[in-house]
């Protein structure tokens, strides 16, 4: 646990093995970061158990966060992957989450470290990786105040954060605790980090149904490649789970993204007008360097009784 007097601040390398991964804990317990023996870091914000950077092994940044966003705990962090759930946007027609605030309360939520776990073989020196676990309950402290009183379900998540080399996973596992059956919906709402959007091309969502919440339209699709000219909002329902979406610059390709039951593919960018009247978005301009690509499970709902367990992951690979 990261708030225990006395905790170590690094967890070290253990005498006689490879070279491992290293955790470190930042000096007010607000954050977790692992770095690779090779270079390649993951920090996770402990507020929403939010990924806020992604770093190659040259330093190269993957993930784009606002210059403006919040990292203290007053509100969701503009960037990264924040976690949503359990409702994607708002539900003002679904019974149990009307009345919860957009994106449900585990992006404002404070989770608690649970551990990491790496490769530690002589196997794995080609290969190393880290996996950071955080967790978050109905019963933990750290909780949204208003989720207990607006969605009273007895819940439990764990997230999981996977550094390689070449990619970064993150998987979540849903488990309801208490007797009574809730509905949910998970997404990963992640912003890759690209040079100039207008360059960007993204392939795998060919001739897929998506609903447009720009144009208020369902069931429309398009042939490949997608690309990003004006404010985009889409949620594509692939046929397939195994179908990979590929973010290219300049004809390169730069990520691939793939889904572990999630449904689900969100294509975000909010553009000129929309980015001017946020005010966490910063700098204004930023919607070219970024690209909203997020798997998730939320044209239906997950519905749990006692005992039962969702889970899904997304791994995000540079190409």
């Amino acid at each position: 646990m990261v708030d225990r007097a006395n905790k170590p601040k690094t967890l070290v390398s253990t005498p006689g093995l490879p070279p491992q991964a290293i955790v470190t804990f930042s000096d007010d317990n607000s954050r977790v970061r692992a770095e690779l023996p090779t270079g390649e870091s993951v920090e996770v914000l402990l507020h929403g158990a939010t990924v806020i950077s992604w770093k190659d092994a040259a330093g190269d940044e993957k993930l784009w966060l606002s210059e403006a966003a919040k990292l203290d705990g007053s509100k969701a962090v503009r960037g990264g992957i924040p976690v949503v759930f359990p409702v994607f946007g708002t539900a003002p027609d679904h019974e149990q989450t009307k009345t919860l605030p957009q994106h449900g309360f585990a992006r404002t939520s404070r989770w608690e470290f649970l551990g990491k776990s790496t490769s530690e073989d002589s196997s794995s020196l080609s290969s190393p990786s880290v996996k950071l676990d955080f967790g978050l309950s109905s019963a933990a402290a750290g909780l949204d105040p208003l989720a207990r009183e607006r969605w009273p379900f007895a819940f439990n998540l764990i997230y999981s954060v996977t550094l390689t080399r070449d990619s970064l996973n993150t998987g979540i596992v849903v488990t309801n605790d208490g007797e009574k059956p809730f509905d949910c919906q998970v997404l990963l709402h992640t912003y890759l980090r690209v040079k100039d959007i207008s360059s960007v091309t993204i392939e795998g969502l060919a001739s897929t149904p998506y609903t447009d919440k720009v144009a208020s339209t369902t069931n429309q699709t398009h042939p490949d490649p997608l690309t990003i000219t004006a404010e985009t909002d889409r949620v594509y329902t692939p046929s397939s789970l195994s179908a990979a979406v590929t973010v290219s610059e300049s004809g390169v390709p730069k990520f691939r993204v793939t889904r572990d039951n999630l449904t689900d593919v969100v294509v975000w960018n909010p553009w000129t007008n929309k980015a001017a009247g946020m005010a966490d978005f910063e700098p204004k301009d930023g919607f070219r360097q970024m690209l909203c690509v997020e798997p998730g499970s939320v044209s239906s709902w997950q519905v749990l009784e006692q005992g039962d367990a969702f889970e899904g992951a997304q791994t995000i690979t540079l190409v």
